[in-house]
C-alpha cells in the first residue's frame, strides 16, 4: 500500500502549521510513522490521499454513528446552506433542537448550544461554581473534557499519547483548583471532598471513560459519587461527549441509570460538525446569562448547519431504536472474534466493551483506571496499529483512545477487521 501523497502532504503542512496538524494526536507521535491524509469517506470507510481505503474505526472520534456522509444528513445541510450559513440571530430549528434533547435525554430542563466539547465543559464548570459559589473541582486521571486550563491537569488521551505530564501556560492557581484521583476510586473521591470540605463545587466525569482507552465505571462507583454530591451541594457534572447519543438515545445517564445534574456533549449533536452542548437542571440552568449572572456566549453557538445536521441524526436515533441494537451485536462479535484471536496466540490482553466502544490493552491486569491503561504493551499497539493500516483497517493512533464502532459497518467488515487482525499478530 502507497502513502506517497500523504507523505508529501505532511512535510508540505509542517511549513505552515504546527507539527504539520490541527489536533495532535493525528501527528502519530504515540505510534510513530507519517500520519493519513484523507480525501473523503462514505458509510464505513474512509478513502486517503493517494486512493487507498479502510475500514473506519474512529467515526470522527464517535459522532458518525450512522457512518460517514449519511445521506439524510447531507442533503439536509445542502438545503440549509442556501438560506445562509450564519445568522448570529435566534432561528426557530434551534428551539427544536433543544426541544428534541430534551425529550430523548433523562434530567434535562434546558439546554444551551455552544461550539465545540470544550467550550460545553468549560461553560459547565463556571456554572457550578457560579450556582455553588465555590471555586474547587474534582477531575479523574485519565479523563479528558477538552484543552480549558482546569481540564488539562493529569489528563489522558491527547496528552498521554504525547507523553506531556505537566502543561506550560496552566497557571498554579488553576492546578490549584483541580483537584484529582484514579478513576474507580470511590474512596479518595471521598477523602478529597473531606479535605476540601465546603470548597468543591463540581465533579466531572467520563461516566464511560473513552480518553484512556474505553474504560467502565466499576458497580456502585456512579452511584457513589452521585450520593457524595447531594450530602455536599457540589454539582455532578457527565462529560458525554462521546457517550452521549451513543450508548442510547439518552446516553449514559439511561444506559447506567444515574442522573447527572449537569451534561456536556460535542460533535455527536451537530453529526459530526463543530458544535457542543450544556444542559441540566432548570434551577443551575437559569443562572446562565441572560437569566443570571454567570456568562456565556458565542457567535456561532446554533450555528444553522450544525443544527440541521444534528437534527437530522438525532431525530433518527430517537425513532430507530434498533440501531443501538445493531451496534452493540457488532462490537460484540468484534469483541469475540478478537477475544479468540488472542487467545489462539496466548498473547496477555483485556478487553473492555460497552454498546459501541471498545478497546483492547495487551495486559493480564483488569484495566479499571488510567494507570492499569499506562501499564499495557503499547508497543505491541503500535506494531498491530500499522499493520492493521497497511491491511486497510483505520484504528485510533494511541493506545489511549476507545474504539468507535458506526451502523454503516457490515458484518464482512467485521469479520475481514477480525481476520487482519488474526494476520497481522
Amino acid at each position: 500500500m502507497s502513502i506517497q501523497k500523504s507523505i508529501d502532504l505532511f512535510a508540505r503542512a509542517q511549513k505552515s502549521i504546527p507539527g504539520g496538524v490541527n489536533s495532535p494526536v493525528r501527528a502519530f507521535k504515540s505510534v510513530g510513522g507519517d500520519p493519513i491524509f484523507m480525501q473523503k469517506a462514505k458509510g464505513a470507510y474512509l478513502y486517503d490521499a493517494d486512493g487507498n481505503r479502510y475500514i473506519d474505526y474512529i467515526a470522527s472520534w464517535g459522532p458518525l454513528i450512522l457512518g460517514h456522509a449519511y445521506e439524510p444528513v447531507v442533503k439536509a445541510i445542502q438545503e440549509k446552506a442556501l438560506l445562509s450559513t450564519s445568522f448570529g440571530a435566534p432561528t426557530e430549528l434551534e428551539i427544536e433542537m433543544a426541544e428534541l434533547i430534551i425529550s430523548m435525554v433523562p434530567n434535562v430542563d434546558l439546554i444551551r448550544m455552544v461550539s465545540s466539547g470544550t467550550e460545553a465543559c468549560m461553560s459547565a464548570v463556571r456554572l457550578a461554581r457560579g450556582y455553588t459559589g465555590k471555586n474547587k473541582i474534582i477531575k479523574f486521571e485519565g479523563c479528558y473534557h477538552g484543552h480549558a486550563d482546569s481540564f488539562l491537569v493529569k489528563a489522558g488521551s491527547g496528552l498521554a499519547t504525547l507523553n506531556i505530564q505537566t502543561v506550560p501556560g496552566v497557571t498554579a492557581g488553576v492546578a490549584a483548583d483541580t483537584l484529582t484521583c484514579a478513576y474507580n476510586d470511590l474512596a479518595a473521591v471521598q477523602q478529597l471532598v473531606e479535605k476540601n470540605k465546603g470548597e468543591v463545587a463540581a465533579i466531572i466525569i467520563e461516566p464511560v471513560a473513552g480518553n484512556m482507552g474505553c474504560v467502565l465505571p466499576e458497580p456502585g462507583f456512579l452511584e457513589g459519587i452521585r450520593e457524595i454530591c447531594d450530602a455536599e451541594n457540589i454539582v455532578f457534572i457527565f462529560d458525554e461527549v462521546m457517550t452521549g447519543f451513543r450508548l442510547a438515545k439518552g446516553g449514559a445517564q439511561e444506559k447506567l441509570n444515574v442522573k447527572a445534574d449537569l451534561v456536556t456533549y460535542g460533535k455527536v449533536i451537530g453529526a459530526g460538525m463543530p458544535v457542543g452542548a450544556f444542559g441540566g437542571k432548570r434551577e443551575i440552568m437559569e443562572c446562565i446569562a441572560p437569566l443570571g449572572s454567570v456568562y456565556q456566549a458565542g457567535t456561532l453557538s446554533g450555528n444553522p448547519l450544525a443544527m440541521i445536521a444534528g437534527y437530522t441524526l438525532l431525530n433518527e436515533l430517537k425513532s430507530r431504536a434498533e440501531i443501538y441494537t445493531s451496534l452493540e451485536n457488532k462490537t460484540k462479535r468484534l469483541k469475540q472474534g478478537i477475544d479468540e484471536v488472542l487467545k489462539s496466540k496466548k498473547i496477555p490482553y483485556t478487553i473492555n466493551q460497552l454498546g459501541s466502544m471498545i478497546s483492547i490493552f495487551f495486559t493480564e491486569e483488569k484495566v479499571t483506571d488510567f494507570g492499569g491503561a499506562a501499564r499495557s504493551n503499547t508497543t505491541l499497539f503500535n506494531t498491530l496499529f500499522h499493520k492493521l493500516l497497511n491491511s486497510g483497517i483505520y484504528l485510533p493512533p494511541s493506545a489511549f483512545e476507545s474504539w468507535f464502532l458506526n451502523d454503516a459497518l457490515s458484518e464482512q467488515d467485521i469479520e475481514d477487521t477480525i481476520n487482519a487482525i488474526d494476520r497481522s499478530l
